[in-house]
């Protein structure tokens, strides 16, 4: 199974480009089922860039993980304690192997949705 996600082009780039090798997120997907990431490179960019594989899933209290994440986080120590404040627990998906697609996809054209604020599953 596959879901979107929405991620801003700055970092949606430096996952293909083998620099950002976790994605961090406040809120996980439920279906454990999700083997797959479709790359939404929100706005300016607006298109769907690739995907990449889970290796797996990590969830730990957010000190810990940057600990874990850091030395490939692609973010910076400032922006990952932003964005997980006053969370208890933070979320990084590991990524396994990419694949940029040659040519980007339109999220309207050729998956007949919107952007998500977070993730949509794929069928």
């Amino acid at each position: 199974m596959k879901v979107l996600l929405s991620i801003k082009p700055e970092y949606a780039f430096k996952i293909f480009d083998g620099v950002k090798k976790f994605e961090f997120r406040r809120a996980i997907f439920k279906n454990p089922d999700v083997k797959t990431v479709v790359v939404y490179a929100s706005s300016p960019v607006q298109q769907v860039i690739g995907e990449f594989e889970i290796e797996n899933i990590v969830s730990l209290e957010p000190k810990l993980l940057w600990e874990a994440t850091k030395e490939f986080s692609g973010i910076t120590e400032k922006f990952f304690f932003d964005y997980f404040a006053e969370r208890n627990v933070a979320h990084a998906i590991k990524i396994k192997k990419t694949r940029r697609y040659k040519k980007p996809l339109s999220l309207t054209r050729d998956f007949n949705i919107t952007p998500p604020q977070s993730y949509v599953y794929l069928t």
